[in-house]
């Protein structure tokens, strides 16, 4: 096995750039659980694919088109009063749709359709990683005001309102949080890759940890340890990295079985 490609610099930047997510992604994904909106973030990622291989038909940056649609979505969302998982069971179908329908008319197109649904990470670059490192920068400024505000909207909604919070633009801006991190992370890792992690691992967290902060930091631990391994075997065994990873992640959701920690 090429054990020596793991120390090759060519994948340091990939490497970075996938790690940034692994950890981010998760600490989202917990909120979304917390809030009941998991579905979110497969409904945003099939919107961003979507973006991108239209965008790349239109002659347009493939990563600001998915942002862009993705914040359509976001959008969307907010004029749907109602909350629950049924906008964005839509937002997968059509997503999907116009991510395969699009990616039938041009060869680019095709090949990132398929880099979408493979999660060929090791092929990102330089802008990809100084995009993900940004984006890191604005999720570690902006998530510890966030955080309680979101905390008390879901333990005590009466409170914002009663004061007369905006707690509508509250959930609006978590959601351009999650979407643009799900656009990005899927043009980077894969669609289904960027889901599992922040799905799976705050899924295995809420059943274990005791308590908030020590879900947080379990659920952070567990998408990096899926991601070293999905990124090194994917790597040595000549693997598309995004099922690789969402294998692996499925394997530790075993971890769900074990007793709650006391």
């Amino acid at each position: 096995m090429p054990w020596d490609l793991l120390f090759d610099p060519l994948f340091r930047l990939p490497f970075f750039t996938g790690l940034v997510f692994a950890v981010v992604l998760p600490v989202l994904g917990l909120y979304l659980r917390m809030r009941e909106e998991w579905l979110a973030a497969l409904g945003f990622a099939h919107l961003g694919g979507a973006g991108g291989v239209v965008g790349s038909l239109m002659g347009l940056p493939p990563v600001l088109a998915a942002l862009g649609v993705a914040g359509g979505g976001v959008a969307a969302r907010g004029l749907v009063r109602r909350t629950g998982n049924d906008l964005y069971a839509v937002m997968i179908l059509g997503g999907w749709a116009a991510m395969i329908l699009g990616s039938q008319f041009g060869h680019h197109a095709r090949t990132l359709a398929q880099t979408l649904v493979d999660g060929q990470l090791y092929f990102t670059g330089i802008e990809q990683l100084v995009t993900a490192l940004v984006f890191a920068v604005v999720f570690a400024t902006v998530m510890p005001w966030l955080s309680p505000h979101l905390l008390r909207a879901r333990l005590f909604p009466g409170q914002d309102r009663a004061n007369g919070r905006p707690v509508a633009m509250l959930g609006f801006g978590f959601n351009i949080l999650v979407a643009a991190a799900v656009a990005l992370a899927s043009m980077a890792m894969g669609v289904m890759a960027s889901f599992a992690l922040i799905f799976i691992a705050p899924w295995v967290a809420f059943a274990l940890a005791p308590g908030w902060r020590v879900a947080l930091l379990l659920t952070m631990l567990i998408g990096i340890a899926a991601y070293l391994v999905a990124f090194v075997m994917a790597l040595v065994g000549d693997l598309p990295f995004g099922p690789t990873l969402v294998a692996i992640v499925v394997v530790l959701a075993i971890l769900r079985l074990l007793p709650r920690w006391r």
